[in-house]
């Protein structure tokens, strides 16, 4: 919440007008005028200039006041301290939910018949049943013909011939995010070049910008975070033979036709272009020694001239200005908090689909809420000032890895550590590799059953690609795969009189399978046996632990490394390796076996 404090700039209120205004008068008017009575015609003066003195000096304290953002409490100076501190303000917040889309497929043999298998364009709309009637908008692309760990096709047999029992039909399903929202379009009539054009969006319960386009031509602007980024991340479809099952590839692309947005209090939107006046590539402006190394007329050199490295050319280095031309401007609006609507209402496409498609939100959906509150932007600013968009720490080097978009690959674990040691028994995708004190980033992914596995190549490329654009300069890195170490886990109990020792084994398992969940586990976290004992000793039924042993799963299905689990047990803790390495229960149902003992 806002601190609650009187900021002053000169300490001054009508009282401290009036007096000093009659000390003045007896100091430099003693003979002048000597009738300070409340009733003087004098005193009404000296009070009216007083009166107008601390209104003034209430609007200057209070103008000063909204300079602070802990302080402030005008929301358009607010919307433009949060802009400073880095914090771009919320007008509205969509709702997202998981879709089931599902299409029945004829068999071809014993197979679903996959040349009839359906692909959604990106922005298939869809529509709730409740009285709401909110819109939801998938904006993926989905094309049941592909699958992999990072966009699974589930197949189901849905009929089958009693005669001979060949599948008739059979049932696909993907799931799919989906987010609550509305597709707008408007048009501007752009005339001649202006420096930084300021176009605004009056619309209410807007979003973001979806895309800008030229009408007649195929020029398209990019949102940027700021003007002076020239670059943007690029997704491309990729090949089958290079992919690695990743469906896109991540990469840089340079774009001069760039703007930026930004939220006005009355929460419209507006959009900002670039000053350049010149319609050619931003190439051109790269420094060189065929533009650097210039002489004048005159015959002096700029060997020592001082460049802007931003703008040494002075010309259009934050992109270029429209001109003589309509843009076409996409948005979308929605959200709040009537659309989080209820499971198994969102069944209805708006757009065209196949008429063997159906959808299904099978859990309600959530997140919708209203705009940022005053105390809200207020907070979520001071917040924001931590939040800049650069890799320093290893903690943010962790973070950043795993929010690599999933379309360009999975990263389920990550470690960052600062690590002289290069391992000879992993493959290493470096970013710089001249730094004896390079930070090395350990990764792992996940398989199609949610098993632990080492990156592909792609995925590493695509986390290089993304990790670029967030390190500091000087920064050194290494994309390392970690060790994975399977292991089983067996223990020994005594159970109560009147408990079936079936059921409480059962239990037993399902709590360990929770605790040894690879989700909750992070690379280098050590394994607490105390923790399992504990977890063990509240299962109904129990009524001693007597033994619990971790075991090494090596060979076959497992992973190839070994590990000393008993040599690596101290005060009851087993410890990870030197080399960062995670610890996975690989088959749970089969991994983790109970026995029943006595005294």
């Amino acid at each position: 919440m806002a601190e609650e404090r009187d900021i002053k700039y000169i300490n001054k209120d009508f009282s401290d007008f009036r007096n000093q205004l009659v000390e003045h008068a007896k100091n430099y008017f003693p003979d002048s005028y000597n009738d300070f009575s409340p009733t003087s015609p004098g005193m009404m003066f000296i009070e009216m200039a007083s009166y107008v003195g601390d209104v003034l000096s209430f609007y200057q304290d209070t103008q000063l006041q909204e300079t602070y953002l802990t302080y402030a409490k005008d929301p358009k100076n607010l919307y433009a301290l949060a802009y400073m501190m880095g914090y771009k303000p919320k007008t509205t917040g969509i709702s997202e939910v998981e879709i089931e889309v599902t299409q029945i497929l004829p068999p071809d043999g014993l197979e679903p018949d996959w040349s009839q298998a359906a692909i959604l364009q990106p922005n298939t709309t869809l529509r709730s049943s409740d009285s709401s009637q909110t819109p939801f908008i998938i904006e993926q692309r989905v094309d049941f013909s592909f699958s992999s760990s990072y966009d699974p096709t589930e197949v189901i047999i849905d009929e089958i011939d009693e005669d001979n029992g060949d599948p008739i039909q059979f049932r696909v399903t993907k799931k799919v995010k989906a987010i609550s929202g509305e597709i707008k379009q408007i048009s501007q009539n752009i005339g001649s070049s202006e420096k930084f054009k300021t176009l605004t969006v009056q619309d209410s319960n807007i979003v973001r910008i979806l895309d800008v386009t030229e009408e007649g031509n195929d020029n398209v602007w990019y949102e940027v975070p700021f003007l002076g980024q020239d670059t943007i991340f690029e997704d491309e479809e990729a090949t089958s033979t290079s992919s690695n099952g990743l469906p896109h590839t991540l990469t840089l692309k340079k774009v001069p036709r760039r703007f930026v947005t930004r939220f006005l209090s009355s929460g419209y939107l507006q959009l900002q272009f670039g000053a350049g006046t010149n319609s050619s590539d931003d190439s051109v402006i790269l420094p060189d020694p065929s533009n650097l190394n210039l002489s004048n007329d005159n015959g002096n050199t700029t060997i020592d001239k001082a460049f802007d490295p931003s703008n040494f050319l002075y010309s259009k280095s934050y992109g270029i200005a429209p001109n003589n031309t309509t843009l076409k401007i996409r948005y979308l609006t929605g959200g709040g908090v009537v659309a989080n609507v209820p499971a198994n209402t969102i069944t209805t496409a708006t757009s065209t689909v196949p008429a063997n498609v159906f959808f299904n939100n099978p859990k309600p959906a959530a997140g919708g809420r209203d705009g940022d509150t005053i105390e809200e932007l207020r907070e979520n600013s001071l917040r924001a000032f931590n939040e800049q968009s650069r890799a320093v720490t290893l903690q943010d080097y962790t973070v950043r890895a795993l929010s690599l978009p999933g379309k360009f690959g999975s990263i389920a674990k990550a470690y960052a550590t600062q690590d002289q040691l290069t391992n000879t028994n992993t493959v290493n995708t470096v970013l710089v590799d001249n730094n004896p004190l390079a930070v090395s980033l350990y990764v792992l992914s996940y398989d199609v059953n949610k098993k632990l596995i080492q990156g592909s190549t792609k995925l590493k490329e695509n986390l290089k690609t993304y990790l670029s654009e967030y390190m500091v300069l000087t920064d050194s890195i290494n994309i390392k795969d970690a060790f994975i170490v399977n292991i089983g886990v067996n223990y020994d109990i005594i159970i109560r009189p009147d408990y079936s020792g079936r059921d409480v084994v059962l239990n037993c398992n399902l709590k360990l399978q929770e605790l040894f969940d690879s989700a909750k586990w992070t690379i280098n976290q050590p394994i607490n046996l105390s923790k399992v004992y504990s977890t063990l000793d509240k299962v109904k039924g129990v009524q001693t632990v007597q033994n619990i042993e971790i075991v090494n799963k090596a060979g076959g299905s497992y992973s190839s490394f070994g590990y000393d689990i008993k040599g690596a047990i101290r005060n009851n803790i087993v410890y990870p390796s030197y080399d960062p390495c995670i610890f996975e229960v690989k088959f749970p149902e089969q991994d983790i076996k109970g026995r029943i003992t006595t005294l």
